[in-house]
Formats: C-alpha cells, sequence, structure tokens
C-alpha cells in the first residue's frame, strides 16, 4: 500500500515537474509545441477517421463481390450495390454500367455495345476518383511523421541557443545553471518524435491496406470486362 502511495506521489511530482518546464519554456518552443499538439491531434483524428472508412470498404467489398459472384444479371446487381456504396468495386461497378447502359441504349438492337474500350476507360477514370477518394488524409500523415521531427529539432536548437546565451551571462558556469535550459529545449524533440511516430505508422499501415483495395479494383475491373465481352459483343 505504502509503496503504490510512493509511485503515485512520484509519477505526480514527475507530472508536475513536466508541466513546470513546458510553461518555463521559451515563447519560440511554446510555438513549436503548439503545432505539434495541433499536427498531433489532427493526425489523430485522420487515423481514427481511416479506421472506420477502410474497415467499413473492405468489408463492404467483400459483400459486393459475393453478390457480383453470384448474381448472374447486371440489373440485380445495380438494384442491389446501392447499400454498398463504400465499397471501391460498387463506385467501379456504377460507372461502368453506367457507360454500358448509354451504349446499350444508343445501339439499334438494344443488345450489343459499339466500344468496349469506352467502357474501360469509365473503369479507369472511375478507379482514380476511388483511390483519390481512400488516400483523402493519408498525405497528411506522411507530412507530420517527415517533418515533425525537424520541427521538433528547431524548438530544440532555439532553446539550446537561448540556455548557453544565459550561461554566458551568469556568474558561475556549472551543469546545475544549463541544465534546466536544456531540459526546456529536449521537449519540443520528444513532441517532435511523439508527433511524428503514430503517424508514420498509421501511414505505412492504410497504405498497405489502400494497396490491397486498388489491387482488387483491378482484378474488378478485369472481371467485369470479361462478363461484358462475353455477353455484349
Amino acid at each position: 500500500m505504502y509503496y503504490l502511495i510512493f509511485l503515485w506521489q512520484a509519477e505526480a511530482q514527475q507530472s508536475h515537474s513536466l508541466l513546470d518546464l513546458v510553461l518555463r519554456a521559451s515563447p519560440i518552443a511554446k510555438i513549436v509545441l503548439l503545432l505539434l499538439m495541433l499536427a498531433s491531434i489532427l493526425s489523430w483524428a485522420i487515423i481514427v477517421a481511416k479506421v472506420f472508412m477502410l474497415s467499413k470498404a473492405q468489408q463492404q467489398t467483400k459483400h459486393f463481390l459475393d453478390i457480383f459472384r453470384r448474381s448472374g444479371k447486371l440489373g440485380e446487381i445495380y438494384a442491389a450495390c446501392q447499400p454498398y456504396r463504400e465499397s471501391p468495386l460498387a463506385g467501379l461497378f456504377l460507372a461502368g454500367y453506367q457507360e454500358l447502359d448509354k451504349q446499350i441504349q444508343a445501339s439499334g438492337d438494344g443488345q450489343n455495345i459499339k466500344s468496349l474500350e469506352s467502357v474501360g476507360r469509365a473503369l479507369q477514370r472511375a478507379s482514380i476518383s476511388e483511390t483519390n477518394r481512400l488516400e483523402s488524409g493519408v498525405g497528411w500523415l506522411a507530412s507530420t511523421a517527415n517533418a515533425s521531427p525537424f520541427i521538433g529539432l528547431f524548438g530544440t536548437v532555439v532553446g539550446i541557443i537561448i540556455a548557453f546565451e544565459g550561461l554566458s551571462a551568469a556568474t558561475q558556469a556549472t551543469i546545475q545553471a544549463v541544465a534546466p535550459g536544456i531540459a526546456e529545449a529536449l521537449i519540443a524533440t520528444a513532441a517532435g518524435i511523439g508527433a511524428a511516430v503514430p503517424a508514420a505508422i498509421a501511414y505505412n499501415h492504410f497504405l498497405g491496406r489502400i494497396k490491397l483495395l486498388t489491387s482488387e479494383m483491378d482484378d474488378f475491373s478485369l472481371e467485369f470486362i470479361n462478363l461484358i465481352e462475353r455477353n455484349f459483343t
């Protein structure tokens, strides 16, 4: 019991001393810490949003593929794909189906299409649009991961310069005189690393999941074109 109380007091004292260091930091260091805090908050918001978005996209993609491969009629698939709009494959199917429908209506017999390449181009445009939607916000994570350590290092360098300037004006040059200033300066580096590491991990994780969805879009486009070629050419 006494040991737990001692640990709680030690942690409270450490948190208090860390807060004191932040409050005593120079104005430039405080600006750097504020920028890093804002970048970290925005990064975490993007991370949470992307986790839900990509999870939903992968789940809906699996269900949509089951419907697409079970059903033999494009009209039935078109009617069933509306609840799966978060899936990039549903977006590809809608774009291809709309182009196919336009060509069928333009043809006289209502069974053949004029150009299979135009359907492929429609699928390609939809693939680019869906990829951009999946990658929205991910670039900020890369920027945060790359820039945050350097922003923190800038704050540290400025803090150390200020600490040594104060040391030059002191009557006695001791480690006790310069240590608090250096400790304040190093907080900026720690904050930069703290903002960069989650952003870098999340960026690489999301990039892998988006790459998997992109490959599924490529496979679906080929499968869809083969289906059209068998039935409408």
